[in-house]
């Protein structure tokens, strides 16, 4: 097993579970990774397709060469800065697994707070009707149906190869009869008169300015169209909260992933909007101010 390098082995000369993976967690290491063990150990799960937790019991069980094969290949891709996400095809989301592609961002623990704020505005309402906007894998969308039983949703991407991985993502799950997807720019496809109890999203937010110094994980591999929001980052997330009070019902709740930086003008415009109330704004798990809430406020006929 060389990619560069040679993997040290058991004195009888066979290269074991336990030994690739000291190997290949040095490797990534020295390559920049900032979690080599995690990542070997996915990998090296995924060569021999098993779960992770098997490694630790057969940690002296010498590595067949096809296995060898398939481990060196993919070593050599992640060490070429390809997402481990990508290179094993799936990503785990909310306990939940999704399939993901180059064509989708990869799901982020930070984002389960937004689904985790949907979740508590609707637990109490018998059958929310949600638009998730700029659906991605369908990450958000099937955490939230698979914690509301009743919940209904409508899934929506501009791009048809996001769609296509959403709907995988979404029959895995055997949720087809409540999420429905819809290629659209935003609202622009929507039937006339549609309302929503919830209008969720994780639009692209991320500065131009910013796109050439992000991670080459992220920079070289991840769809840009996911990512980019023009020169403030805020083009596609003041679309939407500008046009949402015309899809949402009374009382209905707008709920955005945004930038740490971004909150503060974000939150100006939903208060100077006049259509909304009780805006405030979310810490993600890691103490980083990230979603912002606001419940729209109910017609006064005079």
């Amino acid at each position: 097993m060389s990619t560069g390098m040679s993997p040290a082995t058991t004195p009888d000369g066979a290269w074991t579970i336990r030994r690739v993976l000291e190997w290949t967690s040095g490797y990534l290491r020295e390559k920049g990774s900032d979690s080599p063990r995690l990542e070997a150990e996915v990998l090296l799960a995924h060569a021999r397709n098993c779960p992770r937790i098997q490694l630790y019991t057969a940690y002296d069980e010498p590595l067949p060469e096809s296995v060898r094969t398939r481990m060196r290949e993919m070593v050599q891709r992640r060490a070429a800065s390809e997402p481990v996400a990508y290179i094993v095809g799936h990503r785990e989301f909310f306990s939940l697994d999704f399939h993901v592609s180059p064509d989708v961002l990869i799901p982020r623990p930070d984002t389960e707070t937004l689904v985790v704020e949907v979740l508590e505005r609707i637990k109490t309402l018998p059958q929310p009707r949600i638009l998730e906007l700029g659906t991605g894998s369908g990450c958000i969308s099937v955490a939230i149906a698979a914690n509301h039983a009743q919940a209904m949703l409508t899934a929506t991407d501009v791009s048809t190869a996001a769609l296509a991985v959403a709907r995988r993502n979404i029959e895995q799950h055997g949720l087809s009869d409540r999420i429905s997807t819809l290629q659209s720019d935003l609202y622009a496809g929507l039937p006339e008169g549609a309302r929503f109890d919830v209008i969720v999203s994780n639009p692209p937010y991320v500065r131009l300015d910013e796109i050439e110094s992000l991670d080459p994980d992220v920079r070289i591999h991840e769809p840009h169209l996911g990512l980019a929001g023009g020169a403030d980052g805020m083009d596609v997330l003041r679309r939407i909260i500008d046009q949402s009070p015309a899809y949402l019902q009374d009382a209905g709740w707008l709920a955005l992933e945004c930038a740490r930086e971004q909150t503060a003008a974000l939150k100006d415009r939903i208060d100077g909007a006049g259509r909304f109330a009780d805006c405030r704004i979310v810490n993600d798990v890691s103490g980083q101010p990230r979603v912002l809430i606001a419940r729209k406020t109910e017609m006064v006929w005079n």
